[in-house]
């Protein structure tokens, strides 16, 4: 089966969460999660969760779990956390939960960001997998970064991502 009749399979309508991760950062100005917010509800799907935590290893991996345990999302974008700075640990707290890695997502963002920024791509720590049939990204904090990373890769193909990942056995 080619990509194209993948994609008529693909899911139209999703639940998508949100999480921000930061210790600067409030709901109110969470410039990436509210952008994230109105990206998902304009391409026709439902916001089921928003919320910001701080950069706490234990708070990230409750917080993840609550929110694929009751939330239920098919995808879930996690933003924020993922630099080289010592507070960041989101991707060393998720990347144990997942069930299976989407390795493809974080090279294919680096090479997209190498030609929004040049160099500083190698910076990238992005990545995505599956964790209780709920895809997550986990992306950088800047808005640029998330605006890249929603309109070129995650939107186009989160409803053909979900339709595999809910496939019955």
């Amino acid at each position: 089966m080619g990509v194209r009749e993948h994609k008529k399979n693909a899911l139209k309508k999703l639940r998508v969460g949100i999480i921000t991760v930061s210790t600067t950062r409030c709901l109110a100005d969470d410039k990436s999660g509210q952008w994230m917010k109105k990206r998902a509800e304009k391409e026709g799907h439902t916001v089921v969760f928003h919320q910001v935590v701080i950069d706490d290893a234990l708070l990230i991996k409750e917080m993840v779990r609550r929110v694929v345990g009751e939330a239920r999302p098919d995808i879930l974008l996690v933003t924020g956390g993922t630099g080289l700075n010592p507070t960041d640990v989101t991707i060393e707290t998720l990347r144990p939960l997942f069930e299976k890695e989407l390795t493809a997502f974080g090279s294919l963002f680096a090479l997209l960001s190498f030609e929004e920024i040049d160099s500083a791509a190698i910076l990238s720590r992005a990545t995505a997998g599956i964790i209780q049939r709920t895809t997550v990204f986990c992306l950088p904090g800047s808005l640029n970064a998330c605006r890249l990373a929603c309109k070129a890769l995650i939107f186009p193909e989160a409803g053909h991502i979900a339709a595999h990942v809910n496939k019955k056995q």
